[in-house]
């Protein structure tokens, strides 16, 4: 068996935790199979790096950037490398170049292309374990390029798929995926399997279990996952296209506090402006969420809409540049909100889901300014200070409590 194991950076925090995973993977190798380790950087080092930049460039460039965090992830594959060859084993730890992780040319968000899997095949046949680093990419240009904060995740689906691997195992401090964020919601409950549609809705409006990337990836090739603890050997989450057990009207409740609304204002109220808004975001890559769109009042319109706190300086900058083109009066941001969602194949054919959700915000009296929906999930826009209550009072609602 080809088996992708995938460690974060809590599982790689320090001496002794480097050697539990050492020896974890060990187990796997000794059992006869093939093993392939991917690595995040170490602990909060990606932030100690963050704080690095910040402190030479408040506004360093992302491709310098990207240069900088590639750092974290070699020196995790280099240090576990040491580990295995101290217990005894042969590993070999590879980079994005040694590896040859192609990439498209997006510092800061790339998108993996193709994985030449030469070099790791050869390496296995001589019986080594293959410790990878997550997270980075190289593009057309020969630059070092990232994936995205959780993009670990994603390498080691991408390659789980170009190996044919039987299994992609996710280790990280959590041991599945929950209702909702143990850490909010204590009363969550773990689920023993999910589909993929339910897990990239969760993942992309804010369950920091999984980069959503990973799971658009998983279904697009059918790699199964599972999730689990790198510091217990409990059963973890199985993420796949069915679920065998019983339906549950919703799957999980994800809150994301990172989001901010931006509102542009007094735009003409004419054919082809919404287009033209967010072709402009299109194009600078910034991914839009929730969308609102008020009705048109003499010749004009506002449209609000959600982008990640970390593309918010570069949206309203490359909106102020085409301000001619969008006939917008004025720009608002607003960073006080959070994101709250509900996701559950189960709410397809069960209606009434989303006034459940509505009712129980209005009995902890929580005003909703955006809504958001689709077949599996429900998406509002609330205050920040109100996000942790909702998610409680949410969670509570659909009887998702352990």
């Amino acid at each position: 068996m080809l088996i992708v194991k995938k460690f974060g950076g809590t599982s790689v925090a320090n001496k002794e935790r480097i050697f539990h995973v050492a020896k974890r993977c060990i187990k796997e190798y000794r059992k006869g199979n093939d093993v392939v380790v991917v690595l995040s950087a170490m602990g909060k080092y990606t932030d100690e790096l963050i704080a690095m930049a910040e402190d030479i460039n408040e506004r360093p460039s992302k491709r310098e950037m990207d240069m900088l965090f590639t750092i974290g992830e070699q020196m995790s594959v280099a240090l576990m490398g040491m580990a295995m060859h101290k217990l005894g084993v042969p590993a070999v730890s590879l980079n994005a170049f040694q590896v040859a992780m192609h990439t498209t040319s997006v510092y800061g968000n790339a998108r993996l292309k193709r994985i030449d899997t030469t070099r790791i095949r050869r390496e296995l046949e001589s019986r080594k374990i293959v410790i990878v680093t997550g997270f980075q990419g190289i593009n057309k240009y020969n630059d070092y390029t990232t994936l995205g904060r959780g993009g670990s995740d994603t390498t080691a689906v991408a390659l789980a798929a170009a190996l044919h691997a039987d299994a992609c195992e996710i280790y990280t401090d959590v041991d599945g995926i929950y209702t909702a964020d143990p850490r909010i919601v204590p009363n969550a409950r773990k689920l023993k399997e999910i589909t993929y549609d339910e897990m990239l809705d969760l993942a992309t409006l804010g369950a920091g279990v999984l980069h959503n990337r990973s799971v658009e990836m998983a279904k697009k090739y059918g790699v199964p996952l599972v999730v689990r603890s790198s510091l217990n050997d409990a059963e973890g989450t199985v993420v796949k296209e069915e679920v065998t057990v019983e339906r549950m009207l919703i799957s999980g409740v994800a809150l994301d506090k990172h989001a901010v609304r931006i509102s542009v204002l007094g735009v003409k109220d004419k054919p082809g402006i919404a287009f033209k808004v967010f072709d402009c975001l299109a194009k600078k890559n910034i991914n839009v969420d929730v969308i609102l769109q008020s009705i048109g009042r003499a010749g004009s319109k506002d449209i609000s809409f959600t982008v990640d706190e970390n593309d918010m300086e570069e949206a309203i900058e490359v909106l102020n540049q085409n301000q001619t083109r969008l006939t917008f009066k004025e720009i608002q941001a607003e960073s006080n909100i959070a994101k709250l969602s509900i996701v559950g194949a189960g709410m397809m054919s069960n209606p009434g889901v989303a006034a459940k959700m509505f009712e129980s915000l209005y009995n902890e009296n929580i005003n909703i300014s955006m809504i958001s929906t689709s077949e599996i999930r429900v998406t509002v826009i609330i205050n920040q200070k109100d996000g942790e209550r909702a998610m409680n009072a949410v969670h509570d609602a659909f009887g998702l409590a352990d």
